[in-house]
């Protein structure tokens, strides 16, 4: 396979996401042993903002703010709440319990995506699909309880 086409795959990036979120779930339980988790998690949005705009900028990505529909800067604005909302509930989670445990309850907005996926925005998922998420779903909550 043509190296060039293997970043050209979401299943590629997604799970490059799926391993920088395990590292974030590992440097950030080590990195608020000793921090508030509110103010841990300003922290990180910093570095975050920094290291975006710096992407940005390099790539030559950015567009004038009005060249963007009211619809699509609406649902941007309300989906930087949900996660700033989801990074503090995660961060105060990590400071109060184990790692694999908040992670794993974290993850289970899989389920919540796919059923919002199908519900509102018409998506469709095989049977396959719905057992898998179902089994991801039964394998966190004996994590949960069983640890």
């Amino acid at each position: 396979m043509n190296p060039r086409s293997i970043f050209s795959s979401w299943q590629v990036w997604a799970g490059l996401a799926a391993l920088f979120a395990a590292l974030t779930a590992i440097f950030a339980k080590v990195g608020i042993k000793e921090l508030n988790s509110n103010y841990a998690t300003f922290l990180r949005t910093c570095v975050v903002i920094v290291f975006l705009g710096l992407i940005v900028w390099l790539r030559g990505d950015y567009q004038p703010l009005l060249s963007i529909s009211k619809k699509s800067l609406v649902f941007l604005f309300l989906s930087g709440l949900a996660t700033g909302v989801s990074w503090l509930c995660y961060f105060y989670a990590l400071k109060l319990g184990p790692v694999a445990q908040v992670a794993a309850v974290d993850k289970m907005s899989l389920l919540l995506v796919a059923l919002a996926g199908v519900s509102l925005l018409g998506e469709r998922l095989s049977l396959l699909a719905w057992l898998g998420l179902l089994l991801m779903a039964a394998g966190t909550v004996l994590l949960v309880l069983f640890k």
